[in-house]
């Protein structure tokens, strides 16, 4: 009852949930999910109130929902980049079965089969949309879109002006492929460039917190004054202040 209950709820106001669902490659309904972490957050904080106190289990109630959305944040984004991981073999496939006499929506379909996940659950959804009647380059736009792929949108405009002008598609997605690999390769290198100014500012930020951590726990009264005197909190402000006008110089320097 609950659950039907809540799929009620979640057909009105609910799709950004499903649609990331959907994109993490959860197949579990919506409102069954929403049930679990529901039953998951109270048993959790029940427990945890009983062992330990109702503040703390209060926490831990509300804390469960807040991971478990992170938790989907990050498969989504895991997804997203195993398809951007694939898509260069993909469109070496695709010209290659292309070569062989496949027409586009064959080679569309051997990928569907033959790819690894989640291009395959991708290609699959365009060939059923195509089969119901939707336009082949709406349907491979919203792949783009839904997947957050700059470069399989370059794929998709490729696919439309060679459907309207003609031409050896065979040789236009290599052309992609390659543009696509060389610009992967140039991000790696300048990821690699980028990883000791990264290094850099994590130890500067973390520094001040391990320094104060060392302090309190090698003499425990060192650092009252600083909590307990107008001048301390000031120096707690100003820290705190001049901490986050670092952290963004330095992410801004790196990045």
């Amino acid at each position: 009852f609950a659950t039907d209950q809540i799929g009620k709820i979640l057909a009105t106001r609910g799709r950004s949930l499903a649609g990331r669902l959907e994109l993490a490659g959860i197949k579990t309904k919506a409102s069954d999910v929403v049930v679990l972490t529901l039953a998951a957050s109270l048993a959790a904080g029940a427990l945890v109130m009983l062992v330990v106190g109702p503040a703390i289990g209060l926490v831990v109630a509300v804390i469960i929902p807040v991971v478990g959305w992170f938790i989907l944040g990050f498969l989504v984004g895991r997804r997203k980049r195993a398809f951007a991981d694939q898509l260069d073999s993909t469109l070496q496939m695709m010209a290659a079965s292309l070569r062989a006499g496949y027409s586009l929506l064959q080679s569309l379909q051997a990928m569907s089969s033959e790819a690894d996940s989640p291009t395959k659950e991708e290609f699959s959804r365009v060939i059923n949309e195509t089969r119901i009647g939707r336009p082949l380059n709406e349907s491979l736009i919203e792949v783009a879109n839904r997947m957050g792929s700059e470069d399989f949108n370059w794929v998709s405009q490729a696919i439309a002006i060679n459907r309207e002008v003609g031409g050896n598609l065979a040789d236009v997605l290599d052309g992609v492929a390659r543009t696509i690999r060389d610009r992967n390769q140039l991000q790696r290198q300048v990821a690699s460039l980028a990883s000791e100014g990264k290094l850099s500012a994590i130890i500067l930020m973390a520094l001040p917190f391990g320094v104060t951590a060392f302090l309190t726990m090698a003499n425990p009264g060192y650092l009252n004054r600083l909590f307990t005197t107008t001048i301390g909190w000031l120096i707690v402000i100003a820290a705190i202040v001049m901490l986050t006008v670092g952290g963004l110089w330095l992410r801004v320097t790196v990045k």
